[in-house]
This record gives C-alpha cells, sequence and structure tokens, in this order.
C-alpha cells in the first residue's frame, strides 16, 4: 500500500522523471518483460537512489500561496478575541468566516473599505455603542482592511499556483486516492507522464522537449494489454487494495487526452470532462484579462518587456493552452467538431525573453507565424465576455495567411504527437543547463542567469 501511496502523493509534487521511473521500476520489476526493463532503466540509472551523491538542485515540489496566519493571530490579539485557535490559516473559507465574524464588532460592513467614506464618525460610534478613541477603532478598520485585501490576494496566489498546475500536467493533481488506486498500470503511466509534463522550461532558441518519451509509451502500452497477470503479483499481499485489473481510461483523461484514451470513455464522462474543462477556460480567460488590462504588453511581436509579468502571463498561458487541447480533444472525441463553426478559440502566445529573440534571430530563424494569427483573432477573453465572434473559418483564414497548417499546428483540431527519446532531467538554473547540481544550488543562490543582479562568489576578491 505505502507504494502506491508515494507514487499518488507525485502527482502533486515536481519529482524527476528518473526518480518516479525508480518507484514504478520497484512496483513492477516482477512483472516487467526484459525489453520493458530495459527502457524503464533509461530512466532509473538517473534517479538520485542510483546516484552517488544523491542529490539535486531543482526543487520538488510546487510553490504554495502563503496563508493569513500572522495577519489573524494579530487580529485576535487586537480584538483580544478567545476561542479561536481552531481557524485553518490556509482555508479561504475559514479565513471569510472569520473576517464576517469579526467585522461586526466594530459595525464594520464587509468590503467597504474607503478610509473617507466607509469609516464611523464619532457621532456614529456612540450611536452604534461602540465604546472606542477614534484611534482604537481606525487601528482596527484598518487591520479589518488589510485583512480583507490579504484574503483577495491569497486567493489570487492559489488560483494562479492552480492555473500553474493545469498548464503543466491537466488535471492529474485534482485524481484522489481511491480513483488512483484502482489500476495498478494506468496508476505508472500517470505517476510517470505527470513528472514529465513537469519538467522546466530550458533556454534554447529551438523547441522544448516533449513530455511524452518511450518510457510514456511503454507504460501505456500496458495500459492497452493490461492482463490480470500484469497485476497479480503485487497486489497478492495487498488485502486492501481493489482488485480491478481494468485500465482506469477515467484517470488517465485526467492527464492525457488523446483520441485512443477518449474512445474508452463513456459519453457521460466525456461530457463532465467537456464541462469541466470549459469551466477552466472561463476562468483561465477571466485572469489573463486581468493581466492584459494591467500590463503593456507588445501584441505584435509578444517580446518582455520592463513592467510586464512575465511569470504570471506565462503560466496563464500556458494553462489556457493546455485546457484549449483538451477541450478541442472532447470536441472530436464526441463527434461535436461543428461547434467551432460557431466558437473557436485561438491559442495564447507567451511572452518572450528578449535576448531569446535575439539569438534566435542571429541563428536564421524569424518571427513565430503563430504570433501572425494570434495578431488578427480576437482575444480568449473577449469572445467569452461576449465582445467579439471567433470561429473555424476566422482562424483557418488567418493560418493560411500566415503560412500555417491550421490542423496539424492544433488551431482547429487536436495536435498530433510523436514519440519522444527519453533524455536525462538536466539541472536548470533559470533555464540554464548547469552540469553539476551542487554547482547548480550556488548559482542559484548568488542570483546567476536570473536577470537580477549577481551576487560575487567571491567578494573579496572584487
Amino acid at each position: 500500500m505505502k507504494a502506491i501511496e508515494n507514487l499518488h502523493k507525485t502527482l502533486r509534487q515536481r519529482k524527476r522523471p528518473e526518480d518516479v521511473a525508480q518507484m514504478i521500476f520497484e512496483v513492477l520489476e516482477g512483472n516487467l518483460s526484459s525489453s520493458e526493463k530495459n527502457i524503464l532503466k533509461k530512466a532509473t540509472k538517473g534517479s538520485l537512489k542510483n546516484t552517488f551523491f544523491g542529490y539535486t538542485s531543482m526543487m520538488q515540489e510546487f510553490v504554495t500561496a502563503i496563508g493569513v496566519k500572522k495577519q489573524i493571530k494579530k487580529t485576535i490579539e487586537i480584538f483580544k478575541l478567545d476561542n479561536k485557535e481552531s481557524i485553518d490559516y490556509d482555508n479561504v473559507d475559514d479565513i471569510k468566516k472569520f473576517i464576517e465574524e469579526v467585522s461586526p464588532i466594530i459595525n464594520k460592513v464587509v468590503g467597504a473599505n474607503n478610509f473617507l467614506s466607509d469609516r464611523l464618525n464619532k457621532e456614529q460610534r456612540k450611536e452604534k455603542g461602540l465604546d472606542l478613541s477614534k484611534r482604537s477603532y481606525n487601528k482596527k478598520w484598518r487591520l479589518l482592511k488589510r485583512l480583507e485585501n490579504k484574503l483577495i490576494r491569497y486567493r489570487r496566489e492559489i488560483k494562479k499556483i492552480e492555473f500553474q498546475k493545469v498548464g503543466k500536467h491537466g488535471l492529474s493533481h485534482t485524481i484522489d486516492f481511491e480513483e488512483f488506486r484502482k489500476d495498478l498500470n494506468s496508476a505508472c503511466f500517470i505517476a510517470y507522464y505527470n513528472s514529465r509534463c513537469n519538467l522546466r522550461s530550458v533556454f534554447t532558441n529551438t523547441s522544448q522537449e516533449r513530455a511524452f518519451d518511450e518510457i510514456s509509451q511503454m507504460l501505456l502500452n500496458r495500459c492497452k494489454g493490461v492482463s490480470s497477470s500484469s497485476v497479480l503479483g503485487f497486489f497478492k499481499n495487498e488485502a486492501k487494495l481493489e482488485r480491478n485489473n481494468e485500465t482506469n481510461w477515467w484517470a488517465i483523461s485526467h492527464i492525457y487526452t488523446s483520441q485512443e484514451v477518449l474512445n474508452n470513455l463513456s459519453d457521460k464522462h466525456k461530457g463532465e470532462l467537456l464541462g469541466r474543462w470549459t469551466g477552466i477556460l472561463q476562468e483561465i480567460a477571466d485572469l489573463l484579462a486581468e493581466i492584459w488590462s494591467k500590463s503593456d504588453i507588445n501584441r505584435q511581436t509578444m517580446i518582455v518587456k520592463r513592467g510586464n509579468d512575465s511569470t504570471t502571463w506565462n503560466n496563464t498561458a500556458g494553462a489556457w493552452n493546455k485546457a484549449r487541447d483538451n477541450w478541442m480533444n472532447i470536441v472530436y472525441a464526441l463527434g461535436m467538431n461543428y461547434i467551432l463553426d460557431e466558437i473557436c478559440f485561438g491559442k495564447v502566445l507567451r511572452l518572450m525573453a528578449a535576448d531569446v529573440v535575439a539569438w534566435h534571430h542571429s541563428t536564421g530563424g524569424k518571427l513565430d507565424p503563430n504570433t501572425e494569427i494570434w495578431n488578427k483573432i480576437p482575444l480568449p477573453w473577449e469572445v467569452f465576455q461576449g465582445k467579439e465572434n471567433c470561429n473555424k473559418e476566422l482562424v483557418v483564414k488567418y493560418c493560411n495567411q500566415a503560412g500555417v497548417n491550421p490542423e496539424k499546428s492544433g488551431w482547429i483540431a487536436p495536435r498530433v504527437h510523436g514519440v519522444a527519446e527519453f533524455k536525462p532531467t538536466p539541472e536548470l538554473v533559470h533555464g540554464v543547463t548547469v552540469s553539476n547540481p551542487y554547482l547548480a544550488t550556488v548559482l542559484k543562490k548568488h542570483k546567476y542567469f536570473s536577470g537580477k543582479n549577481v551576487k560575487p562568489l567571491f567578494p573579496e576578491r572584487n
């Protein structure tokens, strides 16, 4: 049971594919063919367990939003409250409830935060029975205002992190343990492919490494040809585990929505996924609209400049494109591609660093033709808001003008990918490959390749 639990935990982590492959090898070793073992060992030989130092500089967890523990404790202290120790400082509903319970103490209306018009004056405080000095009242009023604003920022950070995960691996982090444990082969594919999807971007002027590699293919093939003998050896001593040896295509569809996978789902499950991805697209569109309105992004070139929140934009754009791909896949799997004649959301381009663009041009490259399409089609959030219309005919028109195949490029149809060769996970410092993990840690600490002021490695020599 512990082995499958540890595999499930990796869905919310950023473990290296080598280390997840090692976990899978230990779980499946007795049920792998010699060829399957050889494929898996391409990764396991680089696992931390099998390397001399057993160390990586790469963070193995996603960032988490910081809750409001400090603010709530200060509020409890200032208001001299009792019996408030059961509050979950990281739970949005608990925080909201706390604010709603405390605000009436000084007759503050939640959300009314205008310092000039929403505070009570001396006469109003007396009328409400508040025996507080102006200074004491203002202190408590400001404290609650800050707490409300902190909750707004906290919610936004949670949403940004959620979208970052969606952009990397779809919905795999939402698969609960009971669903995950139903079939071992499915669980192994999901866990490994999830780790591949979570790989960081490399600083390059070429395309990024594809997530679906030869090990992913081998594990998916086991799901296609699963038999009772392939998992019985693992389950025989695990009385508490369900002995369901059928591939869990529903769980797999949370991270991998190929037509082959979706064809194994019921129309009910496909419809559920379609509704879920449509809702996610709308939420992402709202955040994109907010970022766009606050940034002076050069739509013509999509080259980042000072003042652009490129990290948030790129993470959110990645989430949009991942959600859009899944939405498109399900539309076709349901035979509902006629929807695109009415509404066909466009892709969202990421911001590019000027040095990457210059590097690309210096090697004979040109502006990505997708940028031309992006410049002409309506912005996705404007389509959701009903301000603009965007359909298949319009997208095809601009793809043809830019010399881009609208189907193979994924603008109007599911994208078809190949199988990448497995390559060892590099140690990265802001996208730059560093050969040694200890050196990578030192360079990160001193802000090398970050675009910020570097801290000298040996300041005494300067």
